[in-house]
């Protein structure tokens, strides 16, 4: 009886787990393809990267399909055969970056809960000891076959939900760049931030009993035991980080014009509207959709005087010729790809931006209208 209901345990933890893995991740598709072509980096199977969008699709709705078909016992024998070889898989992948620190983060939970490639790792070696009981004790799990209709909704569900995501932007965006987010407070430091903690441990020696003793330098500090003449300092240990104190959440934006000169501060502490274009690389965007955001800025340009910029990790002499050829009106300005794959899943996206302030964001292929942005925003000034 205890056997049983630890089985029946194991199974909602495992069909629970996978399911919300999956979920997590086809919210967000193309974050967890740009993860995957680091794999195809370090394993030199850089041909599949073409492919990356399509395979971390399919790999999330496997997840996830495998997670439901278990809690409903649809074909369970084959479906724990499938994910055992599934998570040795995902734990070979998680070790070997843990091990030889090449990927930092494996993407196991999108950007919901980032992980270190050791908890990744060590979250797989739980589930693959759980999948591992379970396939002991498979006999004691019922095993149905005419769970057709909940089978094909499962597929469905989950595969139509990473292209909409794919297509339309993630439903919950995890990013620090998401609808409402303040770039300018993001991006510093808050007056009343809290340092990292440090610790040094001080070995002291009582000069009449030998004794040795190891305090802490707050404690060396609050006793004044260096005023007593019968201790000495013998030894300190090397700085140890005890609290992590205030982070910068955004540290890695830096936009720059075509000299090198940054125009971060001007451009996210603009108190106006900004319509700002990314097409973190022009040599694979979406031309046509490209064109219907330059002629959103057209229109913002002419009859607003709003400033429309283009974000773009391209060189100076790609970027020109790119928007020379397709007539484009943005002003250019330049960033690392880390930055302007998080600003927007799209390429391109439009961002609108109004002092420091992230007002709206959308994809490609699901660009407002130019009456949308006059009425809602622009005729509002």
């Amino acid at each position: 009886m205890i056997n049983n209901k630890l089985t029946i345990l194991t199974k909602l933890f495992v069909s629970l787990l996978f399911i919300f893995s999956g979920l997590i991740k086809l919210n967000d598709p193309l974050g967890f393809s740009y993860k995957l072509e680091e794999y195809f980096e370090v394993f030199h199977i850089t041909f599949l990267s073409p492919l990356a969008v399509s395979i971390a699709v399919l790999l999330c709705a496997l997840e996830v399909i495998l997670g439901i078909f278990l809690i409903i016992g649809y074909y369970t024998k084959k479906v724990i055969w499938a994910l055992l070889l599934l998570i040795l898989f995902f734990t070979f992948l998680t070790f070997f970056s843990a091990y030889f620190d090449v990927v930092k983060t494996c993407g196991c939970f999108g950007d919901a809960i980032a992980l270190t490639p050791w908890q990744s790792f060590g979250k797989d070696i739980i589930l693959l000891l759980a999948i591992l009981f379970l396939f002991y004790q498979r006999k004691l799990l019922p095993h149905k076959t005419e769970k057709l209709f909940i089978s094909i909704s499962a597929i469905s569900f989950t595969f139509l939900l990473g292209i909409y995501t794919y297509n339309f932007l993630p439903i919950i965006d995890f990013l620090p760049y998401k609808i409402g987010a303040n770039l300018s407070q993001l991006t510093k430091l808050p007056a009343n931030a809290q340092p990292d903690e440090y610790q040094i441990l001080y070995t002291l020696q009582n000069l009449k009993t030998t004794q040795t003793k190891i305090i802490t330098d707050k404690e060396y500090i609050k006793s004044k035991i260096y005023e007593d003449k019968n201790w000495i300092l013998k030894t300190a240990s090397p700085p140890k980080l005890v609290k992590k104190g205030d982070q910068i959440v955004i540290k890695d934006l830096n936009l720059y014009d075509a000299g090198g000169v940054s125009y971060t501060s001007e451009i996210i502490e603009n108190p106006y509207y900004t319509l700002i274009a990314v097409a973190y690389n022009v040599d694979n965007t979406h031309v046509k959709a490209l064109g219907n955001i330059n002629a959103l800025a057209i229109n913002a340009i002419q009859d607003f005087n709003i400033r429309a910029i283009l974000l773009t990790t391209n060189s100076a002499t790609e970027a020109t010729k790119f928007a020379k050829n397709n007539k484009l009106v943005f002003d250019i300005f330049y960033a690392d790809a880390v930055p302007l794959k998080s600003m927007v899943r799209s390429n391109p996206g439009l961002i609108l931006l109004k002092n420091g302030v992230i007002i709206n964001k959308w994809s490609g292929n699901n660009l407002p209208s130019t009456d949308e942005l006059n009425k809602k925003y622009f005729g509002k000034n």
